[in-house]
């Protein structure tokens, strides 16, 4: 029985990683221009830092305005057409990048390429990272969720950090176009894994309305916004601060606040399990409360690299954890609707933020944000206390 189990347990293993692997293909195809896509608008192209977030921002406009039309796809065809959708919509991406790339002598139209393929990546990562996460719940079950959701996690962060140097170094020594040539190589090698994955079938009974379903996990989505503006803060401001201290070392809180949430997440199925979602979500709100002010008063450096890791163990836990409890609510035929809606309190909180910890940093100082995320995080708190445990949360 005990070699019987750990079969189980590998084939389980398995399985996961193949179909997170789709995310982390996807995911490595969004990291790749993330540190050179601003340069290039702004001087490369001429059109000024404005633009240059508009680029950038453009992808996450089309993500959000996608996830539910993603979901109810995922709930009724099977998350498998999604994927394929998705990493066409990659390839698609790549083209009009390289496309771009071959006419940068006329800016406005290099830019309107440019922008194309920005919007083809966003409903790219929609499709992607939503069927993905289904897929595998209806591989291997409701009970995996936490499992799936934290290494789903993982693949996602992994990639964008793998990618984004990677990036850099490929536009420095081909150019810019060879960002869209390596997208569309991602996109094939995404797809031809797609078509190796046993396939789930969509699910035709009728489920309960999309208005529902956002009444059942509004609040768990709510807290997870806050929660995740305290994260955004910390990717937006950490380098900055520690700039504005003449410190150095903003690279190692980036990357302590990296490798905390990953070590979190590769054991939380086994926390939740035994402790449960929400409160395991209420002591991570915690700890993520604490590492935000550690940075924001921190004397040094390294407090202010504790504080990082402090916040990113904290953060780790809660999509995981209140998704689980969220999804608990939530019949099968709608677990598609469901974690589109859900993933877009995640997208609406790190598009907000920045802006308005912006204005705060400008007017106040660079320890205003993390006082922003930090008050952000403590009202997540006090909705989490006020929620109560699913029936197999």
């Amino acid at each position: 029985m005990n070699t019987a189990s750990q079969t189980i347990q590998s084939n389980s293993a398995l399985t996961l990683v193949s179909i997170v692997a789709l995310t982390f293909f996807g995911y490595l195809a969004i990291g790749l221009p993330l540190a050179v896509l601003p340069t290039h608008v702004d001087s490369g192209l001429g059109f000024g830092v404005v633009w240059a977030g508009i680029a950038i921002s453009t992808q996450y406009v089309a993500t959000i305005v996608s996830r539910a039309q993603v979901g109810r796809l995922c709930d009724q065809y099977g998350p498998r057409r999604s994927v394929f959708l998705g990493f066409f919509s990659y390839g698609l991406c790549g083209t009009l990048t390289l496309a771009s790339a071959l006419v940068t002598d006329i800016p406005a139209a290099s830019l309107s390429l440019l922008l194309a393929g920005r919007l083809a990546l966003g409903i790219g990562e929609s499709l992607v990272s939503t069927a993905a996460i289904t897929w595998a719940i209806g591989l291997m079950g409701s009970r995996e969720t936490v499992r799936i959701i934290s290494w789903n996690g993982i693949a996602t962060y992994g990639g964008i950090a793998l990618a984004a140097p990677f990036g850099a170094w490929l536009t420095g020594q081909y150019g810019f176009f060879a960002i869209g040539a390596m997208t569309i190589g991602l996109a094939i090698a995404g797809l031809m894994l797609a078509q190796t994955r046993p396939p789930v079938p969509g699910i035709k009974e009728k489920g309960i309305g999309t208005g529902q379903v956002l009444g059942r996990i509004l609040p768990y989505g709510v807290a997870l916004a806050l929660a995740s503006s305290g994260f955004g803060v910390v990717m937006a401001f950490v380098a900055l601060f520690f700039h504005n201290r003449d410190w150095d070392g903003a690279s190692l809180a980036l990357s302590a606040f990296g490798l905390a949430f990953m070590g979190i997440r590769l054991g939380l199925a086994q926390a939740v399990a035994r402790f449960g979602g929400l409160p395991l979500a209420r002591i991570s709100l915690v700890l993520e409360i604490v590492g935000l002010l550690t940075i924001a008063f921190a004397p040094t450096p390294t407090v202010a690299i504790i504080g990082a890791a402090l916040a990113g163990a904290g953060f780790a836990p809660i999509f995981p954890a209140l998704g689980n409890e969220a999804m608990a609510r939530i019949p099968p035929q709608n677990r598609g609707v469901a974690l589109g809606l859900y993933s877009i309190f995640l997208d609406v909180a790190l598009g907000g933020t920045g802006p308005i910890a912006g204005v705060l940093a400008d007017h106040f100082g660079y320890t205003a944000p993390f006082l922003l995320g930090g008050g952000a995080v403590v009202l997540g708190l006090a909705i989490c206390l006020c929620l109560r445990r699913t029936s197999n949360g």
